[in-house]
């Protein structure tokens, strides 16, 4: 250790340290331990609202009340019974195509559509939900906040009076941010408990948890890497399974004797229809083009660039990562008032400005110099008018790159137009479908009738939570994928 390190001010860091560390202990209320917190239930309220908006803004929450009323019904259950009784928690179903389930401070709940698709039973949903229900109750978000905070401190500037410290500390600019926060294990280990403990505590047996971690497993062994969007934030506990199972039947020999709830089949009932997977009337890629039925566009893909597409904007970036276009709507009524609303942006300089039409569409370019904190961009924009919409284009790279690009944003720019492929007009999303067998087989054997190109046999054996080698009978109920 270099003792030089220590300045003649450290004591004072020291005290202002000590000051925060004692007047920021909190009590957790599920183990009702002193825990240092930097956060308080006001802020983690602040944080959780103003992420929801921008979540919401981002992602879209999928377009189905009967869905979203029943997820949040089912989580209020929860919520009621839980540590935090006091808190409004509210209950989400995100529309995206990925499995995964998340919770912010201040009572903020999602599921995904695709994580819902991969359920099997009611009794698997609420040992879900319970499990983010657990992750706001123990305050692991606020946690890792605190520790963020806490490492400013060691930087020896102190958190009053740290300049860097203040803007990270804004819970405002953390927002959406704090969905990549990941849990410890022991952190993923608790909520588990704390899933086991409130589903079991409504009435569902909770063994049922288990069964989705194994299908969850079976996934991620299936992908031969660990990017699935769970594992993404909730590491693996080891002996996860096994010890779900144990907690459940504890909890179940504790609470009075009563019949425990697995419905199967309502769930499967609600879920049947479900959109699976990338929702192509929502924005496609096919053959090098961006395709969108609902909003009636397309447009060329640079070759080797990336595009990412969200409820916002589209995102399309080179191989190299120092040229990107970006795509959005803006909200004002004509071309020349979205070209003049972003000029006026502050640090925006014109460079050359004019008019013309795009495939018949009315048109606003602007060549632009932004300076951005430390670093200037140069920009090519297009303002199209279609309909009652103005779409824009903004591409940009660093002014010494721009020329390289110029050619390559023109070409997208200028191939933008109203959907011409009839193909992608009737294109039709793939949905859940529930089927019911009529006869004695083997999953294997049954799934042959329905054959489909967007999952594999087995992939579909773990879409049910069975193995191919299981035995089905009439009356027994089966996902399928059907356009």
């Amino acid at each position: 250790m270099n003792h030089k390190f220590i300045s003649k001010g450290s004591p004072v860091l020291l005290i202002v340290f000590l000051f925060y560390f004692i007047t920021s202990c909190a009590t957790n209320p599920v183990t009702g331990k002193k825990e240092l917190m930097l956060m308080s239930y006001n802020d983690e309220i602040r944080l959780g609202t103003e992420a929801d908006r921008q979540i919401v803004a981002a992602y879209g929450l999928y377009d189905d009340q009967k869905l979203a009323d029943y997820v949040n019904q089912l989580g209020q259950q929860m919520a009621k019974i839980s540590h935090l009784p006091f808190v409004e928690f509210h209950f989400r179903v995100v529309d995206m195509p990925v499995i995964n389930a998340f919770a912010l401070p201040g009572g903020y709940v999602y599921v995904t559509r695709d994580i819902l698709a991969y359920m099997n039973s009611e009794a698997e949903l609420a040992g879900v939900i319970g499990h983010e229900i657990g992750h706001i109750t123990a305050r692991h978000g606020a946690r890792q906040y605190s520790r963020a905070q806490l490492a400013q401190l060691g930087f020896g500037l102190g958190y009053a009076f740290s300049p860097a410290f203040r803007q990270f500390g804004d819970l405002a600019e953390l927002g959406v941010g704090m969905l990549f926060l990941k849990y410890s294990r022991d952190q993923e280990r608790q909520s588990d408990s704390l899933g086991v403990e409130y589903s079991s505590r409504i009435g569902y047996d909770a063994t049922h948890t288990a069964k989705f971690f194994a299908t969850l497993q079976r996934l991620r062994e299936r992908s031969g890497q660990g990017s699935l969007g769970w594992f993404s934030t909730h590491p693996d506990p080891e002996d996860r399974e096994a010890s779900t199972i144990r907690m459940a039947k504890r909890w179940q020999r504790q609470l009075p004797p009563h019949a425990l709830k697995v419905d199967r089949d309502h769930y499967l009932d609600i879920i049947d229809g479900i959109v699976f997977g990338e929702e192509p009337r929502q924005g496609f890629v096919e053959n090098g083009y961006f395709y969108h039925p609902t909003l009636d566009f397309q447009f060329p893909i640079p070759e080797g660039w990336q595009l990412s597409n969200t409820s916002q904007q589209v995102q399309i970036v080179n191989k190299n990562q120092d040229a990107a276009i970006l795509f959005t709507l803006s909200q004002e009524p004509s071309a020349r008032q979205a070209a003049d609303e972003f000029l006026a942006n502050p640090g925006t300089r014109l460079i050359q400005s004019n008019s013309t039409r795009v495939n018949r569409l009315d048109t606003e370019v602007r060549v632009v110099e932004v300076q951005e904190q430390q670093r200037t961009l140069k920009v090519l924009s297009y303002f199209i008018k279609k309909d009652d919409r103005v779409y824009v284009f903004q591409g940009m790279s660093s002014p010494s790159n721009f020329n390289n690009n110029l050619d390559t944003f023109k070409y997208t720019m200028n191939n933008f137009d109203r959907l011409q492929n009839q193909k992608a007009k009737n294109i039709k999303p793939t949905r859940i479908k529930v089927v019911k067998v009529t006869e004695n087989s083997t999953l294997k054997v049954f799934l042959a009738r329905y054959p489909d190109d967007k999952l594999s046999t087995e992939e579909m054996a773990i879409l049910n939570g069975m193995k191919l080698t299981d035995s089905v009978g009439p009356g027994d109920r089966i996902k399928i994928l059907a356009k």
